[in-house]
């Protein structure tokens, strides 16, 4: 896989990271224990970062000789991710599944994980949530029925090299390979972090996909995703989004992305007022856990929303990590907190080695019916299946129709209780018998 200039590999330089100016929300939203470091930008202007408690006694301990500039720059979090088995066992007590699944390891989805997102990360506990959604186990490593290495059929739909063109009126560009984590239940898992893989990104690659767009007009809506887009330097992404912007019949742009979670001091000033730049565009990011919503978090959405960028989250539902209501309730208030709305909540995909995290379909309706009514309808995303075999998005709803009594529809609320809605002129409740539909 061919890196694209400017992505992972620039040359280090001064951190940019700017106080957002929501800082007195930030002050109200911020864990009791974070606290603000200053730094300086390009100009020697006295900036200043939030960094936790938790994430400068992680530094101070696992490298000692980073300064805290250092730890801010988001291409030496890049520069120092976890990726190998020395650095694993420097960080974490490793069980001996996780040892051994390490050392099987080879091809794409490497192990590679920031160091401020190793901070959250239990130390000790190989069952820890976090920690089991990037560090890899044996089932990793099992194919169960149905699973696949493109679940999806992403290649099957791909209209030319990294551009899927599966929806009427948008398409979805692959722009990079690269991601600063790596989640072991991604469903790319077979293109993503491999040099000089089967799956190659390079300039020429993102000519032949704007040519494509070019000449289909009916394509309005382009989803930049890959690997991470945020994982490319400003100059080359600002390159990417003006080259969308300048074809007429692109409406919008989306960025899909966990980079504001798991390396939020990418976030920063210079970034931040480059996409203002490509207006509209919008955002999409990839949360799992209440934990990732750390003060260095809750600054690098406020920024990008500052930035006049609206935000969405994207969860997928994983056993024994997320799927409980409690979890996601907690999620979803503090997403709404941070002016991110919950979007939507994915049944994991049938990836290759995933069925460790699958949950059943029911118990992602079980998580709506737990939210739908108990919380605000902003906090309720939509749980859809993305169909294997390139079927698409297929959201799926708990069913609230308890059947036909005459004229009048018969319907269940959030408590349970029943209601009718007067509906002469309709048939849904007879048809929903007649057909077996649930």
């Amino acid at each position: 896989m061919k890196l694209l200039a400017g992505e992972i590999a620039e040359p280090p330089s001064s951190p940019t990271a700017t106080l957002s100016q929501t800082s007195n929300l930030i002050d109200t939203l911020k864990s009791p224990r974070g606290n603000v470091v200053p730094l300086k930008d390009e100009r020697g202007r006295k900036e200043r970062f939030p960094v936790s408690d938790t994430s400068r006694d992680f530094r101070k301990r696992f490298f000692p000789e980073a300064s805290a500039d250092d730890w801010n720059d988001w291409r030496w979090q890049l520069r120092k991710r976890i990726r190998t088995s020395a650095d694993l066992e420097r960080v974490f007590v490793l069980s001996e599944d996780e040892r051994t699944a390490v050392a099987q390891h080879k091809g794409s989805l490497p192990v590679g994980v920031t160091p401020y997102y190793a901070s959250l990360m239990s130390r000790d506990n190989a069952f820890e949530a976090l920690r089991r959604t990037h560090i890899p186990v044996g089932t990793e490593y099992l194919r169960t029925p149905g699973e696949a290495d493109d679940p999806l059929g992403e290649d099957h739909d791909s209209a030319v090299p990294g551009l899927v063109h599966r929806y009427p009126d948008r398409v979805l560009f692959l722009s990079t390979g690269t991601c600063s984590t790596y989640c072991r239940y991604c469903t790319r898992s077979r293109m993503v972090g491999e040099s000089g893989g089967e799956y190659s990104f390079s300039k020429s690659q993102w000519d032949k996909s704007f040519e494509y767009i070019e000449a289909h007009p009916e394509v309005r809506d382009v989803l930049i995703s890959g690997g991470d887009p945020l994982t490319i330097g400003d100059d080359k992404l600002d390159y990417l989004l003006g080259r969308l912007r300048a074809i007429k019949h692109v409406e919008f742009v989306r960025l899909g992305t966990k980079v504001p979670v798991v390396l939020p001091q990418r976030i920063t000033k210079a970034l931040v007022k480059m996409l203002k730049r490509h207006h509209p565009l919008w955002m999409s990011i990839h949360f799992t856990r209440p934990e990732e919503l750390t003060p260095e978090v809750t600054e690098s959405t406020a920024r990008l929303a500052d930035a006049g960028i609206p935000l969405g989250s994207q969860t997928v539902l994983l056993k024994g990590i997320n799927d409980e209501v409690a979890i996601l309730k907690k999620l979803y208030h503090g997403l709404l907190m941070r002016r991110v709305k919950p979007y939507y909540l994915y049944q994991c995909d049938p990836i290759t080695g995933s069925s460790h995290f699958r949950t059943s379909v029911a118990k992602g309706l079980e998580m709506i019916e737990g939210l739908r009514g108990h919380t605000t309808g902003y906090a309720v995303p939509q749980f859809v299946v993305d169909a294997p075999g390139g079927g698409g998005k297929i959201p799926l709803l708990p069913d609230y129709m308890a059947g036909r009594d005459g004229d009048d529809l018969l319907l269940r609320n959030f408590e349970g209780n029943t209601y009718r809605y007067p509906d002469p002129d309709g048939n849904l409740g007879n048809v929903m018998k007649t057909s077996g539909v649930i």
